[in-house]
């Protein structure tokens, strides 16, 4: 006997529609008034984040949210107060004002004023009217905050992080990015390292600093002293960190994924400092630092095997580096040489006979190799991802 969809109880049709995509999850409630109750079902959106143009007054439009247990929302445009959102979402869980320049710290500030325990994610980034006093009002009202994303706020000073070391305690990622008046002073306070009354966001779990051009050494022993939970850190194109504070890294038995990409002071004496410590990273990226070479590969082999990540595009690396590597690096599961021009198919024989888990490879800009340096990676047995833009055949290759 066949059974009709219309038969369905209410609880199975929300399973069903809790597999649909949002704008599917919205036209099925259209169709009858079942199954607008059913796609009501809180189960439903569980972990869907609402994407919201607030232009005009909709009063029915945080009631129907609340209804459908919706606590996370991202404002695409904001002609309206910010604090007609917080109003109406008391429970919110993750704002996201990602690129909303017309947001100011006046606006900020009538949104936020009293506790608001709910709320564990915060984007501001490119908010770029923002300013400290905005921070002071998240330090005082957003205790329980656990992500806050300030990158591209190019006026926060160390001022904003001594407020955010001295309120957010429970804060465990936190991105500024270009970020470009924070300097040591700054992270010493995020640290819990400076004078100040500021007990530091020892619960950092996260940390982006890149482009942050103030920063130097002097940053990386705050951070290596006093954020000891910390699991990843960015420090791309911080042009004034160099080898010797690699030796304050080296020492974070808990950080799994170090990003050095473009950090021009960084050398194989660095590289060296790190293998030669204490860490259990997964993950390594020191691609367009010029002065990385084969030495590196050889410090990596013997003190980073470890590594399921590793980055080198446009480093000074040949097939030598390679076969000091390639044999101790059995978890390796990406590998990222692309524009490595000095890499030829010997490197890639040596890779195709030794990195057996390897799942992807870049090789753009690789322009010494040819077809059969090829075949031997295509042939990894794990490989998924194969990048080989700005690669050409050969006219002999063509021919055959």
């Amino acid at each position: 006997m066949l059974t009709h969809i219309s038969c369905l109880f209410p609880e199975i049709l929300a399973i069903i529609f809790s597999y649909l995509d949002v704008k599917d999850k919205g036209r099925v409630a259209q169709v009858c008034a079942a199954w607008r109750d059913a796609s009501y079902h809180k189960s439903v959106w569980r972990g869907v984040e609402a994407k919201l143009h607030l232009r005009r007054a909709n009063p029915s439009l945080f009631p129907s949210l609340q209804t459908r247990g919706i606590k996370k929302v991202q404002i695409l445009s904001l002609r309206r107060s910010l604090s007609y959102v917080i109003q109406g979402m008391p429970h919110i869980e993750s704002l996201n004002l990602c690129g909303c320049f017309n947001l100011t710290d006046n606006g900020l500030g009538h949104a936020f004023v009293q506790d608001i325990p709910s709320l564990r994610v915060l984007n501001l980034s490119l908010c770029k009217q923002i300013t400290d006093s905005s921070l002071g009002r998240i330090a005082q009202y957003l205790k329980n905050l656990e992500v806050l994303e300030l990158g591209g706020c190019s006026n926060i000073t160390n001022t904003g992080l001594l407020l955010i070391a001295w309120g957010l305690h429970r804060l465990k990622s936190l991105n500024l990015r270009s970020c470009r008046h924070v300097s040591d002073v700054g992270i010493g306070h995020l640290s819990g390292m400076t004078r100040s009354a500021a007990e530091g966001c020892l619960s950092l779990e996260k940390l982006t600093l890149q482009d942050c051009q103030k920063l130097t050494d002097l940053s990386l022993k705050h951070v290596s002293k006093g954020l000891n939970k910390l699991k990843v850190l960015n420090l791309s194109f911080c042009g004034g960190i160099s080898d010797a504070g690699m030796i304050h890294l080296s020492h974070m038995t808990h950080l799994c994924s170090l990003n050095l990409r473009s950090c021009d002071n960084i050398s194989d004496t660095g590289i060296m400092h790190l293998a030669m410590g204490s860490l259990q990273l997964s993950g390594l990226d020191v691609s367009f630092c010029d002065k990385i070479g084969d030495q590196s590969l050889a410090y990596i082999a013997q003190g980073l095997y470890q590594l399921k990540s590793l980055s080198l595009c446009s480093c000074h690396i040949s097939d030598d580096g390679i076969n000091r590597m390639v044999r101790q690096m059995h978890e390796l599961k990406t590998l990222n040489i692309g524009q490595c021009v000095r890499i030829t198919d010997k490197g890639l024989e040596l890779i195709a006979d030794h990195l057996s888990q390897l799942t992807g490879i870049d090789l753009y800009g690789c322009t010494r190799i040819t077809k059969r340096g090829l075949e031997r990676i295509t042939q990894l047995p794990c490989l998924k991802v194969l990048n080989l833009g700005l690669w050409q055949m050969t006219e002999s290759e063509r021919v055959r």
